[in-house]
């Protein structure tokens, strides 16, 4: 079965875009590869990052100042 993808249209400063080129060549891939990992990669982080968010939701607040008591306290600054 054949992936569907869509097309977009995307505007990369010239100096990114040549890079990009570059690195397509060098790796026998496409432009289009590299940025559908790129992106694929950042949104996966982002996923991760509110999981993580969503585990601690229920901890207590705390204060900048109580944070920055208890780092002093602890000899971390």
């Amino acid at each position: 079965m054949a992936t569907q993808t869509k097309r977009a249209t995307i505007y990369f400063d010239p100096d990114l875009h040549k890079a990009l080129r570059l690195k397509a060549v060098e790796t026998s891939r496409s432009v289009s590869a590299i940025v559908n990992a790129a992106v694929k990669g950042a949104i996966a982080e982002d996923a991760e990052d509110i999981l993580f968010f969503e585990k601690r939701a229920e901890e207590p607040l705390i204060s900048y100042d109580e944070m920055v008591k208890r780092l002093k306290k602890d000899g971390r600054i």
